[in-house]
């Protein structure tokens, strides 16, 4: 049997991570950047991660819902104190698709209503719904094509005034900041119209945080720099540490109903054990306060290269936009100085490194950046 050949992949062969760093099997050692799309939040085997994990595994791994498992409620408290949205509910799941999933199923069970608002760019998720928000036609099957959903520009206040006029929305789903579409920061003002918008007309309000979130831009979510709360927050990627979580935090007048939504696997014993070893590490190390500082050093730094058309994020989700004969940039900082980092096409480099980012680590990706692009 061969493997559905469906990924585009880099021939290195990855056996080894500690921190930021990760080593193939010759030995070769690489700087992570990208933590494989956000997902190592806490660097790669983290010490007190792994103990939480394996601790867990001599006790059990894994039974369903169907029975208490107090580690769910342990992380639904954790996640409420460090994000500081307490009076939420938690529901665990899977996969940042499954968690967009059930954020916008939620929204049409709370108001009765089909219409989605979505955005250019957008990407929630490869599941039926997710995907069907998502603005990318060649990843969506027939199957999935649906007429619930507006698809408006990116921050158009103008727009988003129409087309709750027009319609009757039931929900709007946005990306704090756009990850796939290329480090696209939302404005402030566009999220706080997005929120009177949604009270107004009784819609819910959806968050996407799955890459955004969980402290990379230096507050908990990238949404809450616009000062309001969203309905509904996503979430998945750095939550685990790349074990796979992910969830949905709910507003309290949203009321659940059993049966309304389910799983199997998510909140596993596993699940919430990695989850809670993220949650305390980020709140032990602050990793929020050193996101927002080296990020903000590396970005300020950035800019000030002449060649860099433009550089956009907050924290640790940074986007360098290169001109096209720059685009070769991305290749040459694997092959040539052995460091990840993910790009967003067509020219956009993706630095999504781990919370615990040093500057020295900055420092080491700036100068192979600056001999990468003076050699051009």
């Amino acid at each position: 049997m061969n493997l559905f050949d469906v990924y585009p992949i880099n021939p290195i062969n990855i056996v080894k991570g500690t921190g930021s760093l990760v080593y193939d099997d010759k030995g070769t050692e690489y700087l992570d950047l990208y933590g494989g799309h956000a997902v190592i939040s806490i660097g790669h085997t983290n010490p007190h991660y792994v103990k939480r994990l394996e601790d867990q595994l001599h006790q059990i791994g894994f039974y369903s819902n169907s029975i208490e498992i107090p580690l769910q409620k342990q992380l639904a408290e954790k996640l409420g104190h460090v994000s500081g949205k307490e009076d939420y509910q938690l529901f665990l799941c899977n996969s940042g698709a499954e968690a967009n999933e059930n954020a916008l199923k939620l929204a049409s069970f709370y108001n009765g209503k089909k219409k989605v608002i979505a955005f250019r760019k957008a990407f929630h998720g490869r599941t039926s719904l997710a995907v069907a928000v998502t603005d990318n036609p060649k990843i969506v099957a027939p199957v999935n094509e649906t007429d619930n959903v507006i698809f408006l520009p990116w921050c158009d206040e103008a727009a988003l005034e129409q087309a709750f006029a027009n319609n009757e929305i039931s929900s709007v789903i946005i990306e704090g900041i756009q990850g796939v579409g290329g480090i696209q920061v939302a404005t402030e003002s566009f999220l706080q119209k997005i929120r009177t918008l949604c009270d107004e007309h009784n819609a819910v309000f959806i968050a996407d945080s799955v890459q955004c979130g969980y402290g990379r831009t230096g507050k908990f979510f990238s949404h809450d720099f616009a000062g309001v709360d969203a309905d509904i927050y996503s979430m998945a990627k750095g939550m685990g540490n790349g074990f796979p979580i992910g969830g949905i935090i709910i507003s309290p007048k949203i009321k659940p109903a059993y049966g309304m939504l389910g799983t199997t696997f998510g909140g596993n014993h596993l699940a919430c054990a990695a989850g809670l070893a993220v949650l305390e590490v980020i709140e032990q190390d602050n990793l929020l306060q050193n996101a927002a500082e080296v990020g903000g050093y590396l970005i300020s730094e950035l800019k000030k290269f002449d060649q860099v058309k433009e550089v956009r994020g907050r924290g640790l989700m940074i986007g360098i936009e290169l001109p096209e004969e720059l685009s070769h940039v991305r290749k040459d900082l694997l092959f040539k100085h052995h460091i990840f980092t993910g790009e967003a096409k067509p020219n956009v480099v993706r630095l999504l490194p781990a919370l615990n980012l040093t500057k020295a680590y900055a420092d080491r990706f700036l100068e192979a950046f600056k001999q990468t692009i003076a050699s051009a």
